[in-house]
């Protein structure tokens, strides 16, 4: 696949995945700050990107390129040593300075794809750039993620809000109701509600949602504990707060309207790879192979249904159709994988490595070659072909 699905995988190996395994250097502290602030050593290894190593760590893209002197956060080397910086206390209030990102275009590289690497929207880049509606951009264009700040901040802990008013939001390219209620701390629900949208929670660029008044926060906390249906860790691995809240809620969200069985889904799966003139064995593989037909199937990456696709992958699978896609709808989610596999199939020198692309990522695959868990991927999906032949 080309690189919104490199994003795509790599978020789901490094920072979230369920299925994938790659081994994150050992983290080793060094005591460059007073007292219990330390600074921690990260050792880059391959398939690392900034984003993703500040989603593990628990720190910001600019922090990480600020402390390590990054023209372009987007350039480290593996077996770089990173300085990734120490979270102070509580109760300091502190000027912060951000400094700005860039980032140079690549060969193959798009703006959702850029924009999914740096924890960011392709609206935002969109903005900062100036570009138009079709966001084109050219190799050798230094694009502007985000721009030099300074902020007075205070970290000591502030009661939560308990005010019941309303506020507004405009819906965006890419968005979801289950990453927007995530973001203003809210329930899928509560906006579902507030917004009389129906069971499916369908959502269009330019929709102006109402986002009700928080709960308090021991009503909230009691209401999250109890639909928390994606764990925050795997395999060893504690997952960005914000990618798993996500998930948690497209995962209820899922569960709480309902969706097609197994058998529906792959009917769909089948039906759909027949139409856009992918090989139906290969889409139902694949299906299988991530969800086993399951449409509620949400990873920690917030990968979504029988398809597992991420936000940032539907964002260019909507781009390939030219219509906005839903993940969360059934028929949208399978639409998004068969257009995600339709490309990769084109534009891989073989099926193996087309197969490689939906879970590592083309790019991935061109750099690196196959991981040896995404071998074994490409194995399973090519003995499942011959099942549904």
């Amino acid at each position: 696949m080309t690189q919104p699905i490199a994003s795509r995988s790599d978020a789901r190996r490094l920072a979230t995945t369920s299925t994938g395994a790659i081994a994150l250097a050992a983290i080793a502290v060094s005591a460059t700050g007073s007292g219990a602030q330390a600074d921690e050593r990260y050792t880059v290894r391959p398939g690392d990107t900034v984003s993703h190593i500040a989603a593990r760590t628990g720190t910001s893209i600019t922090s990480i390129a600020r402390a390590n002197s990054l023209a372009d956060a987007s350039r480290i080397q593996v077996g770089q040593v990173l300085t990734i910086p120490a979270k102070h206390a509580a109760t300091t209030t502190a000027t912060k300075h951000t400094a700005k990102v860039t980032h140079t275009v690549r060969a193959g590289e798009t703006v959702s794809a850029i924009a999914s690497r740096y924890s960011t929207t392709v609206a935002k880049v969109v903005k900062l750039n100036h570009l138009d509606a079709r966001a084109l951009i050219r190799i050798g264009q230094v694009l502007t993620i985000s721009e030099a700040t300074t902020t007075s901040t205070s970290s000591a802990a502030k009661p939560a809000s308990t005010s019941g008013a309303s506020s507004r939001y405009t819906v965006k390219a890419g968005d979801t109701v289950g990453a927007i209620a995530s973001r203003h701390g809210l329930t899928v629900a509560a906006i579902v509600k507030a917004n009389h949208l129906d069971a499916r929670a369908l959502i269009r660029i330019g929709d102006v949602l109402t986002l009700p008044g928080a709960a308090s926060s021991s009503s909230s906390s009691k209401a999250s504990s109890s639909k928390q249906a994606v764990p925050s860790t795997f395999e060893g691995r504690t997952y960005s707060a914000a990618v798993v809240g996500a998930a948690n809620a497209n995962k209820n969200t899922l569960v709480s309207t309902g969706v097609p069985s197994p058998a529906t889904m792959q009917a769909k799966v089948r039906a759909t790879a027949r139409a856009m003139g992918v090989d139906p064995a290969l889409a139902q593989a694949v299906a299988f192979q991530e969800s086993g037909f399951n449409h509620t199937s949400v990873s920690p990456a917030n990968a979504i249904g029988v398809m597992q696709v991420i936000p940032s992958a539907g964002e260019w699978a909507s781009q390939l159709v030219g219509r906005h896609l839903n993940l969360l709808d059934p028929d949208d989610n399978v639409t998004a994988g068969v257009a995600i596999l339709r490309s990769l199939v084109r534009t891989s020198p073989d099926l193996p490595r087309a197969i490689a692309g939906y879970y590592q990522g083309a790019t991935s695959v061109r750099k690196y070659g196959m991981f040896s868990d995404t071998r074994r991927y490409v194995a399973n999906v090519q003995t499942l072909m011959a099942r549904f032949r």
